[in-house]
Formats: C-alpha cells, sequence, structure tokens
C-alpha cells in the first residue's frame, strides 16, 4: 500500500511522467485461440458422468478426463469457491493463477484459458460458459471470478488474529487432495496453491490499491464450465465466508454447498482431442 502523504516532493515534470501511456506486458494476440464454436457443439452432446459435492467449509476433488467438461455450479445459496487445477499424472503441473492473470486479465470468463506452472507452462482448461459473464465490472472496479487474490489459509489468519482456523480455502484444498490421492497431509499442502476464485466479486480501491471484496452476485444456478485441455483433478472449496459480503474465514457467515459435475462427450470424442504440448523451451536459462 503506497504512503497516504509520500515523504518525497514530486519532481517538476511529475504530470508528464504519470501521462505516458501504458503498454500490456505479455499482449496475448499471438496466442492460440479456442475455437468456441467447437466446443459448444461437442458439449450439446456430452452426457453427465460424475459429480462431486463441496460440502460448506469443506472441499472435494474431482477427476476429469482430457476432451470432457467440468460445470461448477451453484445450489441453495450464494457461495463462492476457490479451485485447484493438477495434472493428474503430475501433480507437479499445477494451476498458475499468476501467470494466467498476466495473459488474461485479473478476472476471467468465456473464451479464458487456465495455464500451468513451469516448466509445462500450456493450457490446462478453457472457460466454455459463464452465467455471469453479464456482470463485467462494476463503478468501484469489482468483477467475478478473480486470478488476484490467493486463497484464505491458516497462516495469514495467524499472523493477523493470532488465531488458529481450521476450515479456510488452503486448509479444506490439502484435507481434499490428500484423502483424493491418498497422500500424506503435508504432502499434499505442498501441492495446494493459488486459485481461481470463483464467483467471488473482487477488485482493487482505486485509492488505496487493496484488494476488496464484495457480496456475489451469483444465485442457485449459476455456473462456470471448463473444457479440459488435460487429464485433471480439479479441486474446489466452498469458501468459509460464504458471498464473501463480509468476511472469508468464518464459521457464522451463510454458506452453501457447491457442485462439480463432469459431461464426457464419449470416448470418441475424447479420443480425438489433442492435448496441448509442454512448453517448447529447452531449460538451459542461457548456461549451456
Amino acid at each position: 500500500m503506497k504512503l497516504e502523504k509520500p515523504n518525497f516532493a514530486a519532481p517538476v515534470d511529475a504530470e508528464k511522467r504519470k501521462a505516458i501511456p501504458p503498454v500490456i506486458c505479455y499482449p496475448p494476440e499471438t496466442l492460440e485461440q479456442p475455437d468456441l464454436a467447437a466446443l459448444v457443439t461437442l458439449r450439446a452432446g456430452a452426457n453427465k458422468t460424475a459429480e462431486a459435492i463441496a460440502a460448506p467449509r469443506d472441499a472435494a476433488c474431482i477427476d476429469v478426463p482430457a476432451g470432457a467438461f467440468v460445470r461448477v455450479l451453484s445450489v441453495d445459496g450464494p457461495q463462492v469457491g476457490d479451485l485447484n487445477m493438477w495434472n493428474k499424472h503430475d501433480l507437479t503441473e499445477r494451476f498458475y493463477s499468476g501467470k494466467t492473470r498476466a495473459l488474461h486479465g485479473t478476472h476471467l470468463s468465456t473464451g479464458g484459458r487456465m495455464w500451468s506452472s513451469f516448466p509445462n507452462m500450456r493450457p490446462m482448461a478453457t472457460i466454455v460458459d459463464d452465467t455471469l459473464d453479464w456482470y463485467g465490472f462494476d463503478a468501484f472496479g469489482g468483477s467475478v471470478h478473480d486470478v488476484i487474490g490467493t486463497r484464505c489459509d491458516p497462516y495469514t489468519g495467524r499472523l493477523l488474529s493470532g488465531d488458529d482456523y481450521h476450515y479456510c480455502c488452503h486448509s479444506n484444498l490439502t484435507r481434499a487432495l490428500a484423502g483424493h490421492c491418498d497422500l500424506p497431509l503435508r504432502e499434499a499442502e505442498m501441492l495446494v496453491h493459488d486459485v481461481l476464485n470463483v464467483f467471488m466479486c473482487t477488485g482493487f480501491t482505486r485509492d488505496t490499491g487493496q484488494y476488496f471484496m464484495k457480496a456475489s452476485p451469483v444465485r442457485p444456478g449459476d455456473y462456470l464450465e471448463f473444457y479440459a485441455e488435460i487429464d485433471l483433478i480439479v479441486g474446489l472449496s466452498a469458501c468459509p465466508g460464504g458471498d464473501c459480503s463480509s468476511e472469508h474465514s468464518s464459521d457464522v457467515a451463510a454458506c452453501y454447498p457447491l457442485v462439480m459435475e463432469v459431461y464426457d462427450p464419449g470416448e470418441a470424442a475424447r479420443a480425438a482431442h489433442v492435448q496441448p504440448e509442454r512448453s517448447a523451451y529447452d531449460r538451459t536459462h542461457g548456461a549451456g
């Protein structure tokens, strides 16, 4: 956070320096664009084959084969979720929220892709449908489905409050991954990482640049749907903040379950899917 009153006087050309227009750091025009029309057609012929429920203040994991779809569905009441993705066959390849943000912006919607960590850096999933795409950005600069927040966790909670809270999204996802993959809890924790905040409405304050949240516009029946580019494990925590209108680690906020549904277009369609290649960078880093 910037100082309210700076320690140093502005130079005479301060306004000129501030007026320099910005440059997009990672222009995405050279990226291969998903064929959304083809994916919509494919989705129309898919059948529901699996379901997992993230109970309030808890998390669940589900396997999604490459070439299938997974829907995150709001049920019962307004609820946000923290979503992780891993390569089913190599858990060290996982969703990279920071690079996804750099390529697609602070909030994701239809057509956005979720990219994996180095050294792989390839699309793990493509967003194909978003019932909250009407929201756009509000007057406060808020929007939904962000990749700017990390996840509520017991370490920051301990730092700020001095208390231990075990049902935050980091801990929920740790328990869920450990159970799903039969891993020791501490090993699973090292694989949990920054998330896509599904349905969460967030932004940055314009005066101080602080990360804010506000009541989510999500309602029962709303969903965000992805196409799996590789074989995935998808983890989802139903945040203890409920709709995050007041706080995000709470035993008193109204919380509701979230549902993950897998839709399979069939073995032939999945076999025809071409999985994205891992990054072709040679990994010599200038040393060889």
